[in-house]
């Protein structure tokens, strides 16, 4: 036979990929430093190792290859060529993860951090802004990633772990995972064109409502599902003849006399709007939500903690 010459070493298979990636991930740096330096003593000292410990994890590796992957250069070393090859790997998978460390590290470090925060789109005027602003006088460093979008949009990534933490509103009391602080609280309004008979009102009963048409925000946000629930409890489903994702398109269509809405108060009203007060008063809950069971970064946590405070100073 044929191979009945070879040695056992050279008869051994060579590794599949996947196990040879095992063996040489966790060497990567030396073959760097050997490379770098050219002496397998400095490349210790780099590596803040001792040198016959390297040593012997290079002999390893070209055991576990099959080939050794250094060779002696006059009172230096080099790299084989497959020792080149595997460097060149090395480099790349190298850079990426030390990149990937950093951006851990920044995110581990309360004083330049960086937070997912999830919100409803129409908080983003002048709620979440005012109180990224309060938090940066004190965390100039931290960085913020803001997705804004529905409540249940918003409710899906922060329970998916996308967003660190989110400002919801009404509170997500229906997901007993998640954990919540009441920051502040709107009165929420039937908005109606000047024109309409309810406008010169002191106050309007949910009942009053069944046969008015409305104009709503579209099914997943918050104000839609206050306004569906209220028109539940008065015993009626809402007919609505339109549907936006932007308050102000909604506040808009009702000064157009296209239907009537239940919106917060604005500030100033539209000239072309009336806000009637609801009776029983109607408000609705803002707040700060995370996943209970899931630990914060430093960061994070820094400004959860910030909207608490802030939340006690109300």
């Amino acid at each position: 036979m044929a191979n009945e010459s070879l040695s056992p070493a050279e008869r051994r298979e060579p590794p599949g990929p996947e196990r040879l990636a095992a063996a040489i991930a966790p060497k990567l740096a030396m073959l760097r430093a050997l490379d770098d330096y050219g002496h397998i003593t400095r490349a210790a000292e780099q590596l803040d190792i001792p040198q016959p410990t390297l040593s012997r994890q290079l002999a390893a590796l070209g055991e576990q290859i099959g080939t050794p992957v250094v060779a002696r250069d006059g009172r230096g070393i080099r790299l084989t060529r497959i020792g080149r090859q595997l460097n060149e790997a090395a480099r790349t998978s190298l850079g990426e993860l030390e990149a990937g460390c950093r951006r851990v590290v920044e995110d581990l470090d309360p004083r330049r951090g960086h937070v997912v925060l999830g919100f409803l789109s129409l908080l983003g005027r002048s709620l979440v802004p005012e109180l990224l602003q309060s938090f940066r006088a004190r965390h100039p460093a931290v960085r913020f990633s803001l997705l804004q979008s529905s409540r249940l949009e918003v409710l899906t990534m922060l329970r998916s772990g996308r967003v660190d933490l989110a400002m919801l509103a009404p509170l997500p009391f229906e997901y007993p995972e998640l954990d919540s602080i009441p920051l502040t609280s709107e009165e929420l309004r039937l908005v109606v064109p000047r024109s309409h008979a309810l406008a010169r009102r002191r106050a309007v009963r949910m009942t009053e409502l069944a046969e008015e048409e409305f104009v709503g925000l579209v099914l997943g946000y918050g104000l839609r599902q206050i306004t569906d629930e209220l028109c539940a409890e008065a015993g009626f489903e809402p007919k609505m003849a339109f549907e936006g994702q932007e308050s102000y398109t909604v506040r808009g269509l009702v000064a157009a006399g296209l239907g009537v809405a239940v919106l917060p108060a604005s500030d100033p009203p539209l000239p072309s709007v009336a806000e009637v007060p609801l009776t029983p008063t109607v408000f609705r809950t803002i707040g700060l939500s995370w996943l209970g069971a899931q630990r914060l970064t430093p960061a994070a946590h820094a400004f959860r903690e910030h909207v608490r405070d802030e939340a006690r100073s109300l």
